[in-house]
């Protein structure tokens, strides 16, 4: 790859995103040791109990808006119209802030039912209060940056995750240290605190940097047209039905999915205590399967997510221009590699697992959770990667439907296996679940690729 490759802004933006995603998975791995480390299985059962409320907020507020965001703003820089970009951010804006204002404040109005009736544990509710101090905060930058990808400047996207990432963990071992001088106890709710100052950092870079593109790309005074509402309010509107027409397809597949993935959290400790376990062991074995040893298991993903990164805009761009050859070998070289990578991984796992639970998080559960769940890692790195390049062939319904099936063969295995067989039922339903997505996406790809080669 030659110089001019480089300066390209899709390759050289792939690279950033590739390194700042390898760089604050790093740093949050090592950040999950030291939680399970300070607050135990059951603290980290708990604290992962919050994670289904994060993700269905994002879906319903902000994850539609950002990608319809990025879209037009891609469309309106090309013509070097800046005035129409910062009015789609703008607007973009402004719904999804409406979105997350009320998602916040039922939240943090409403955490002890949430927490009972949707968490099925009462003790997520104060962490549910904090966190939903965090939801405006995500909304500011997840915009900011959909315009900052949309203008293919990955940099501030960048700088604003390793932000969040180092503040969150900072501040929560600031904490902790400051709990052990004055011999208090610290708490999991801490972490909590942590994420909302993470997303305070992240916020506060993003916002600096949308205030200097603004004032580079304007002449000084002449912004204020741009975002003011009574400028141009039938332009607003306009912009705000083009931008929902995009987002809210986006955003309800997405809920699907992520209340699905919310269901299949919150009942595993729910089917463990129906297992037998009390509610202290069931969050303990939580803890450790989705605080631990999972994170583990996933950590070499990076790799392979950096591979979609690259391979979505390349097969987007190869299926647009009647490339089908490409196509074809970008399929079966995905397959091969990951195939490759996924069996030393899997050998890695097998042989050093056991070993690894015991000496990252002092605990033999962790190791054997890690050792059954290495034999997932050919189908997941498989299925990751097609994902992405059935997505840049435009097949979008097809790998939702995909995950869909995926997702409710593993909520059979956790409502009807895990109370006959305990979190082994569980982890077979992982295994299967994600056979059945590698399955359904190599035959959709191969059929694909044995069409291309027909026509090669």
């Amino acid at each position: 790859m030659n110089l001019k490759n480089w300066r390209n802004p899709l390759i050289s933006g792939t690279v950033i995103l590739t390194l700042t995603g390898l760089l604050s998975r790093l740093i949050g791995f090592f950040y999950r040791i030291f939680l399970s480390n300070v607050f135990g299985a059951e603290g980290m059962g708990i604290y992962q109990l919050i994670s289904p409320v994060l993700a269905l907020t994002f879906a319903l507020t902000v994850s539609g808006i950002q990608t319809a965001i990025s879209k037009y703003v891609a469309a309106e820089t090309a013509t070097r119209d800046y005035k129409s970009s910062f009015r789609t951010l703008w607007a973009g804006f402004l719904l999804a802030m409406a979105l997350s204002a009320v998602c916040a404040a039922c939240i943090y109005l409403r955490a002890d039912y949430i927490a009972a009736a949707f968490l099925l544990e009462r003790r997520t509710a104060p962490l549910l209060r904090i966190i939903a101090l965090s939801i405006p905060m995500a909304t500011v930058h997840s915009c900011i940056n959909g315009y900052f990808y949309g203008i293919r400047k990955t940099a501030v996207p960048a700088i604003s995750q390793l932000a969040e990432q180092l503040c969150r963990v900072g501040s929560v071992f600031l904490i902790y240290r400051i709990c052990l001088r004055h011999h208090l106890t610290p708490a999991i709710s801490f972490a909590a605190v942590g994420l909302v100052i993470g997303e305070g950092a992240s916020m506060i870079v993003s916002t600096v940097a949308i205030l200097s593109r603004a004032h580079s790309v304007f002449p000084s005074g002449s912004i204020r047209p741009c975002y003011a509402a009574e400028a141009a309010l039938p332009a607003y509107r306009r912009i705000a039905a083009q931008l929902l027409r995009l987002a809210v397809p986006l955003s309800a597949n997405r809920l699907v999915l992520n209340l699905l993935q919310s269901v299949e959290a919150v009942y595993i400790p729910n089917r463990l205590m129906a297992y037998g376990l009390n509610s202290a062991d069931a969050l303990g074995v939580y803890g450790v399967l989705t605080g631990m040893s999972l994170p583990l298991i996933l950590f070499p993903s990076a790799l392979t997510n950096s591979i979609s990164v690259l391979l979505l805009p390349v097969v987007s761009e190869a299926d647009a221009s009647g490339n089908d050859r490409a196509v074809r070998r970008a399929i079966l070289t995905s397959i091969r590699c990951c195939l490759l990578l996924g069996a030393a991984c899997s050998a890695m796992f097998l042989l050093f697992g056991r070993a690894a639970g015991r000496l990252l998080f002092h605990s033999e559960l962790a190791g054997s959770f890690i050792l059954t769940l290495s034999f997932i890692c050919p189908f997941m790195y498989v299925a990751s990667t097609l994902n992405s390049v059935l997505n840049g062939l435009g097949k979008t319904a097809q790998t939702f439907l995909f995950s869909v099936a995926s997702l409710l063969l593993r909520l059979l295995f956790v409502f009807i296996a895990i109370p006959v067989y305990g979190i082994r039922g569980y982890l077979w339903g992982l295994l299967a679940s994600q056979m059945l997505q590698t399955a359904l996406c190599t035959i959709s790809a191969l059929r694909i690729s044995r069409r291309a080669g027909d026509f090669a």
